[in-house]
């Protein structure tokens, strides 16, 4: 479960900035596309282990789902895929692999208390 080792890498770079603003971490933001090969669930269960015995420890881990976007070159608009499992517009049907959004795996934001 790599899913773990992302969770200690979140916990390690929020603590590094709690101490950076000498403040306590109570929530963790993170943006998880569909196409970014982790899964919300597992990361959710892999955070609370990754913060057991730390400063983080009782902190949530907020998780926005990010849908993936194609762009359509018939259509020439970007596009929400139906599937993950069907790379196609989901208007026109044409196969497209130009994909604009969602293999994304970024923290956007701590919330802390100083």
């Amino acid at each position: 479960m790599h899913e773990l080792s992302i969770a200690l890498g979140i916990v390690e770079a929020a603590q590094e900035e709690a101490d950076r603003l000498h403040a306590r971490v109570s929530a963790v933001h993170l943006r998880v596309g569909a196409l970014s090969g982790v899964v919300p669930e597992a990361l959710l269960a892999s955070y609370e282990m990754a913060c057991a015995d730390t400063p983080l420890a009782g902190s949530r881990l907020v998780i926005e789902k990010v849908p993936v976007i194609v762009y359509c070159p018939t259509c020439e608009t970007p596009r929400e895929l139906d599937s993950i499992q069907l790379f196609c517009c989901s208007e026109c049907g044409t196969p497209t692999g130009d994909v604009r959004q969602g293999k994304e795996l970024d923290l956007v934001a701590l919330e802390v208390e100083q």
